[in-house]
């Protein structure tokens, strides 16, 4: 990926609570990574609020560092590339595929619904030739960088797997757990740019057909599990594990400012009406088909 852009840098890592990551390191990496994915939440918000978003770097940096926002693999790690980038590292972005849990066969980089990212030139005993998977997009994954080596790797209450892509020639394979949302995502090893997302960013966005705009659904990866909130049912996995519902307005947005630290200061009164009459009714259609399934 070429960058053109600019960003302020220094706003972005106190939003990371990191002033002085320091010079390019492994270490570095993974102290970067791990306060991303416990600091800026993985969300579909601007979709519910019928607020289109851009994905270029420098527009997603901005939504990250200043505006307080999280967003989806677009934002965020096209956000944090230009971080890295601007930090000396070398970062690369892929075309990937996730697939759901649902989906019949991997759909591979080609669907290009989702943007991975690898870090090169940081060798360790744990990664030799120094290329790492870097994922700060993925909801409910990757707490820290993987080695881009085959092998089964535990974080948290997940176990992970990396090995080579059926689907992508030469590519990779990441494995979810089987107790996480998606089965798993496919990248190429070829570069790619901004463009190549734009297509499938506008289905994901706008399309009846997509997940983001069937369920509003925020998440927050931590150390021992991660926080997910689907429209009002708020779910700990991992350490801590519980599920319960929100009921009231006060709550819902209490819980996505103080679990998900999204105050959501971009967003007026009337906008936070709609949006929660919003939650809140398909909330009601859920329960409602919920019961009618119960009774079948």
């Amino acid at each position: 990926m070429s960058y053109g852009a600019v960003m302020d840098t220094a706003a972005y890592l106190e939003r990371l609570d990191i002033p002085d990551p320091g010079a390019p390191s492994v270490a570095a990496l993974r102290a970067l990574h791990a306060a991303h994915v416990e600091r800026v939440a993985y969300e579909v918000l601007d979709i519910h609020l019928g607020r289109p978003t851009e994905i270029g770097p420098e527009a997603s940096a901005e939504r990250v560092a200043e505006r307080g926002r999280g967003g989806y693999c677009y934002h965020l790690n096209g956000a944090f590339s230009l971080l890295l980038d601007r930090l000396g590292y070398d970062v690369v972005w892929h075309r990937a595929g996730v697939q759901n849990w649902p989906d019949p066969v991997a759909p591979g980089p080609p669907l290009a619904n989702h943007l991975a990212l690898t870090v090169r030139g940081l060798p360790s005993d744990e990664c030799p030739d120094g290329t790492w998977l870097v994922d700060v997009g993925l909801g409910d994954a990757l707490h820290d960088p993987l080695p881009l080596r085959a092998g089964r790797y535990p974080q948290g209450p997940f176990v992970y797997e990396l090995r080579p892509s059926e689907v992508a020639p030469g590519g990779w394979r990441f494995a979810h757990d089987p107790g996480g949302s998606f089965a798993g995502m496919d990248f190429g090893t070829g570069g790619a740019t901004v463009d190549e997302f734009a297509a499938r960013h506008l289905h994901l966005s706008t399309s009846p057909e997509s997940g983001f705009v069937r369920a509003c659904t925020v998440q927050r990866r931590d150390a021992t599990g991660v926080d997910t909130l689907t429209g009002c049912v708020l779910h700990r996995a991992g350490e801590g594990a519980e599920t319960r519902t929100l009921e009231t307005s006060a709550e819902w947005y209490a819980t996505l400012a103080e679990r998900f630290g999204l105050a959501l200061t971009d967003v007026d009164d009337a906008a936070r009406e709609a949006l929660w009459a919003r939650i809140a009714a398909a909330h009601e259609a859920w329960r409602a088909a919920q019961a009618g399934t119960s009774h079948v």
